[in-house]
């Protein structure tokens, strides 16, 4: 096998040479990533040096790179980096103690954007929608989404289902509130359900049916696929776009650190979501645009809840997942753009035991719920239990600052999404 060595100049030349000589690989060059305490000037590895890891890649196409080096010339934060360069370029990266392969994404042959998330509730499912409601205005669109929760065979769901129908599914032992349900009832888009089992620290699936997922997709013959992550788990296939959503509440050295500099490079466009005045995002975005590939558009976003049915002048409770330092903001906005008499704002969707004590307390005409985690089987349950509407909600993705041409970006990259 075809390797590139990665050292560095804490090992004596001849150690490292011995080694390369050693390992069962065909090394064909080297990269020297630092350190000076052993080098005397003129060092053999043996093979030959070359300047940069990605210049490397290109002249010598290795089939792996192999890591020989070690603290202090690269540290855990500075390997990750090093990694993810490694990875976006499709070429494993092997240390001493690990093996890091990037995700298997198989081409898709229809025009396609992708949508990752780099962690879970970083509103990736938002984007989608977004993106979804936007393209479906001018094209025939479907969405293919995996979730944790999915269906054991994908399934096609092309009318948005309603809260009566998501109670039948709730009660039947599904999960209710799965990825490309909340998407089918927001959007009104035909949307491919599909469902994935773990996650790499690079994005990869353990299982996932989400070929078969694609394939009902390439059935329809829409003039474009939307792929929609799960949590920070890529979808299994090679979209023509990456659209990357990270969080402005993520720390820094999170968003776009460690493996999600990974997902930062494979990004033709990156959207920050809760970018909220006073809470810090910028600096999430700053690490964003010193991560990704140079020139990627790095867009600031807040989310703000969308009632699907008219909520003016209504006692409502609202149900979700956002942190309590927005539910002011959330609240506010229902009241002033939705006319809602806001009696109540819940962050205990993914509680259960928390979100089931709240509801018991509650009084309200309305309950305004996100279809997320607890959403149907304890929110809507006891909601038809007292009496109580149940209104969805999504979210809109609004650019900040207002004026931003987020969905200008959003077309153009849809242009070339072969």
């Amino acid at each position: 096998m075809r390797a590139l060595a990665i050292v560095d100049g804490e090992h004596y030349a001849p150690v490292v040479r011995d080694a390369l000589a050693e390992l069962p690989y065909d090394f064909v060059a080297a990269v020297l990533v630092g350190g000076a305490e052993k080098l005397r000037g003129e060092e053999d590895y043996g093979v030959p040096l070359v300047g940069d890891v990605e210049g490397a890649l290109r002249a010598h196409c290795p089939e792996v790179v192999i890591d020989l080096s070690d603290e202090p010339v690269l540290g855990p934060v500075e390997r990750l980096a090093l990694a993810s360069r490694v990875l976006a370029s499709g070429v494993p990266y092997v240390g001493a103690d690990f093996r890091l392969d990037p995700p298997e994404r198989p081409p898709f042959d229809l025009p396609s954007i992708a949508v990752v998330g780099t962690g879970k509730r970083v509103g990736k499912t938002a984007v989608t929608g977004h993106l979804a409601r936007l393209l479906a205005r001018e094209h025939d669109v479907v969405v293919v989404a995996m979730g944790r929760g999915g269906p054991r065979r994908p399934e096609v769901v092309a009318v948005p289902p309603t809260v009566d129908a998501l109670l039948a599914l709730s009660r039947s032992g599904r999960h209710a509130a799965s990825d490309h349900l909340e998407t089918a009832a927001l959007t009104g888009v035909v949307t491919v359900g599909c469902r994935r089992c773990g996650g790499g620290l690079a994005g990869a699936v353990a299982v996932s049916n989400v070929a078969e997922g694609a394939a009902l997709a390439r059935e329809r013959a829409p003039e474009l696929v939307v792929f929609d992550g799960s949590g920070a788990a890529l979808p299994p296939v090679a979209a023509g776009r990456t659209i990357v959503v990270v969080g402005g509440h993520q720390s820094p050295a999170v968003a776009a650190g460690f493996l999600n500099t990974y997902r930062l490079l494979l990004a033709d466009l990156v959207v920050v979501t809760m970018a909220e005045l006073g809470s810090g995002w910028e600096s999430v975005a700053r690490a964003v645009e010193e991560a990704a590939r140079p020139g990627t558009p790095v867009v600031a976003t807040a989310l703000r809840p969308r009632p699907i049915s008219d909520v003016r002048g209504r006692a409502v409770a609202y149900f979700c997942t956002a942190p309590p330092s927005a539910h002011r903001t959330l609240a506010e906005e229902l009241e002033e753009t939705h006319g809602a008499e806001v009696v109540h704002v819940s962050g205990n969707l993914a509680r259960r035991d928390e979100l089931k004590r709240e509801v018991a307390a509650l009084d309200a005409e309305v309950f305004l719920v996100e279809l997320k985690a607890a959403a149907v089987d304890v929110v809507a349950e006891a909601a038809l239990a007292r009496g109580a509407e149940v209104v969805l909600a999504g979210n809109d993705v609004v650019p900040v600052p207002a004026g931003t041409e987020l969905d200008e970006m959003l077309l153009e990259l849809a242009k070339f999404a072969q």
